[in-house]
């Protein structure tokens, strides 16, 4: 989202957060509301989509796509958190925001975009035990199992983020907070997700067969793919040294992480999952005979 910077009301001393343009040109500003907004209608078309067609068709009712699901809901909050207001900032130059508002917003942003990383770790995780375990899967992997998985993400992602405090005088206590809260949410998901991948691997490469090698890798392909991109960008944002970068850079990477890695997630999910796109064909093919 774009950088705000702080300005203080001369009335009662309250704060509020000024939205900072991405130009001082208004007719490249209004040549940039449209391009956001197509990106963001085809972040939620996508992540629409995926959770449409878990829920019509009934063979996608399995617990990796109930995780799919899952993340593709949170994709849509949290871009949603942040998107509108940005567009309604590029319509107006002047455009306030309280300061409760603005922490409410950083907070679920946050906690959404936490939440998000911890669900890769899971997703990981569910990916060892079908592999590593097959004949126990159904025991260790419930519904039940799986549903408190996700609202455990929740609740840990939320608890580590009421640490942030958003500074009423020096922005140097909030961005310790974050950094430190940064390492923890990427640091502690990242450590499960290389600890699952390693036993995956080892049981991959004692399958003596290419063909029932390639099964898993085509299970895991999409998920690994998704877990390099978030992070990598994630450290990027989140992780570099403030001093190394200017307000311009942290922005252009915050829009990245917002924009690129959300609507990447998406496509690569149905692209390389074979039972979404073969779904996908059906329910196309459908549509388009009931209109004929």
């Amino acid at each position: 989202c774009p950088i705000m910077y702080l300005t203080i009301t001369n009335w009662n001393n309250a704060y509020e957060f000024l939205f900072q343009p991405f130009s001082t040109v208004p007719e490249i500003q209004y040549l940039i509301f449209p391009f956001f907004l197509l990106l963001y209608l085809i972040i939620l078309s996508g992540n629409i989509s995926i959770l449409s067609i878990i829920y019509i068709v009934n063979s996608l009712h399995t617990l990796m796509n109930f995780f799919l699901a899952s993340l593709s809901f949170l994709e849509i909050c949290y871009t949603t958190m942040v998107v509108p207001p940005m567009l309604a900032s590029i319509s107006d130059f002047h455009r306030k925001i309280p300061l409760v508002n603005c922490a409410l917003q950083m907070f679920f942003f946050t906690s959404l975009g936490s939440t998000d990383c911890f669900m890769l770790a899971v997703m990981a995780y569910d990916r060892y035990v079908a592999i590593c375990h097959p004949l126990c899967y159904t025991l260790i992997m419930t519904w039940r199992v799986c549903i408190w998985l996700v609202i455990g993400s929740l609740i840990l992602a939320i608890v580590l983020c009421l640490q942030r405090i958003l500074a009423w005088a020096d922005t140097q206590i909030h961005q310790t907070v974050l950094y430190n809260v940064g390492i923890m949410v990427l640091t502690i998901p990242f450590l499960l997700i290389c600890i699952s991948y390693v036993y995956i691997m080892a049981a991959i490469f004692q399958i003596k067969s290419t063909l029932g090698r390639h099964q898993p890798f085509s299970t895991c392909s999409s998920h690994l793919t998704v877990v390099i991109l978030q992070y990598g960008v994630c450290s990027l944002v989140y992780l570099h040294p403030k001093s190394s970068t200017s307000e311009d850079d942290d922005r252009n990477l915050a829009l990245i992480y917002t924009f690129v890695t959300t609507l990447l997630n998406s496509l690569i999910y149905t692209l390389r999952n074979k039972d979404i796109k073969q779904a996908l064909r059906k329910v196309m093919k459908k549509m388009v005979t009931s209109q004929t």
